[in-house]
This record gives structure tokens, sequence and C-alpha cells, in this order.
């Protein structure tokens, strides 16, 4: 039975696309010294070089940048026989 706390952190950046919607993408376990400046740079290259893809359309701005940190309190973790 394997119940205790788990954390995670994901760097999220969110963009816009052609049609106004945010669009987000996310990394696992960002580097701890890693700047809005450095993230905003990458989705600047993003944007201006087109490198994903949306159903809305391009990615044409940066909407927010933020580091998600979770900590989970597994309560009950049912045995497997």
């Amino acid at each position: 039975m394997a119940v205790g706390i788990v954390s995670k952190k994901v760097l999220r950046m969110t963009f816009t696309n052609a049609l106004g919607a945010g669009v987000s993408y996310s990394v696992s376990n960002p580097l701890e010294d890693l700047t809005a400046a450095a993230v905003q740079t990458f989705m600047d290259l993003v944007i201006a070089k087109n490198l994903f893809n949306s159903t809305g359309g391009d990615l044409v701005a940066i909407k927010d940048i933020a580091i998600v940190d979770t900590t989970t309190q597994d309560l009950f973790d049912v045995a497997i026989a």
C-alpha cells in the first residue's frame, strides 16, 4: 500500500492563438533557476518560427507563464492482489 505525499512542479506556458483562445503547453520538472525572461525568449521564438500548431490557428502572443507546484496527499491506495 503506497500512501504518501507527492509534490510536482510544471512550467505552464500559455499562448493566445489567432482566434483569441488560450493554448497551454507544459514542461515537467523545470529548472530551479529558470527565469521569466528565459521562458519569454523561448516563447517569442516559438511564435516567430511558428513551431507549434493549434486548432485555432497560429500562436500569436504570450498570454501567461507560470510554474505550477502541486502537492497530492494520497490517503488510500487499493491493494492489488
